[in-house]
């Protein structure tokens, strides 16, 4: 081979930060859209590095590495930048601040992330994941900012966005990871099939206007998941006190 095996899945890595740079690029032309898009393309290329890699059977520290080097490219810098040029260049410093908490958070989210992996690969995660973080805004900003709200709602909106996404990103709300992609799939995770499934039968009647629900019924569901598990350890402390 001209290429070891254990170099693709870097390549579908490497196109993740390109992607994301491409989308600096069309954020600084004010090309939205596209930089939103190439967003988009980047989350598909780093949904498809790991299971490439598994499939190839060719996971490594280095791809763990650089993955997360990549996803600060795609899901912090270019998601800051295109909230900076959406809106927040109007304020000044303050626009500068707000809109850079999506790099920042992202930073730690990934450094923590990288600190606490054991292997290559996690069935849940603590904190919202960058992917998901970042594309919660994209499909807002292509599907409804200044669209279905009105300017001053739209503004409050993306300001509560840029705030809250990120600081979930660095909390320890527990998220289920996506089911890995293998040959298995259809036997051992029939329900995630399902759902994702239903899910993509809705963006397609709905023309993508239903990815931002989805998305935040995927954020409110580790929300209430983390109350619910409180709820029940407290239930269980007061029980042992009583007996």
């Amino acid at each position: 081979m001209l290429i070891s095996k254990k170099f693709i899945p870097s390549l579908f890595t490497i196109l993740n930060s390109f992607c994301g740079f491409m989308s600096i690029i069309y954020s600084s032309q004010g090309e939205i859209e596209l930089a939103s898009y190439f967003i988009i393309y980047a989350a598909f290329f780093d949904l498809f590095d790991g299971a490439v890699a598994r499939i190839l059977h060719s996971s490594s520290d280095f791809g763990v590495e650089l993955d997360s080097l990549s996803d600060v490219i795609s899901f912090g810098a270019a998601p800051s930048f295109l909230l900076y040029n959406v809106y927040f260049k109007n304020i000044n410093s303050l626009g500068i601040l707000l809109s850079s908490l999506f790099l920042i958070f992202s930073s730690i989210r990934l450094a923590r992330f990288n600190v606490e992996l054991t292997g290559h690969d996690k069935d849940r995660f603590s904190g919202l994941p960058t992917p998901i973080a970042t594309l919660t805004l994209v499909s807002y900003l292509l599907f409804y900012h200044n669209k279905i709200f009105d300017i001053e709602l739209s503004i409050k909106f993306i300001t509560v966005i840029s705030i809250v996404i990120p600081l979930l990103m660095v909390s320890k709300f527990p998220y289920p990871a996506s089911p890995k992609i293998d040959k298995q799939i259809f036997r051992r995770h029939y329900l995630w099939v399902i759902i994702i499934g239903t899910g993509i039968v809705s963006l397609i009647i709905s023309k993508g206007y239903s990815l931002f629900i989805i998305f935040l019924l995927y954020i409110f569901s580790g929300i209430i998941r983390s109350i619910i598990s409180l709820f029940i350890k407290r239930e269980r402390i007061k029980k042992k006190f009583m007996d």
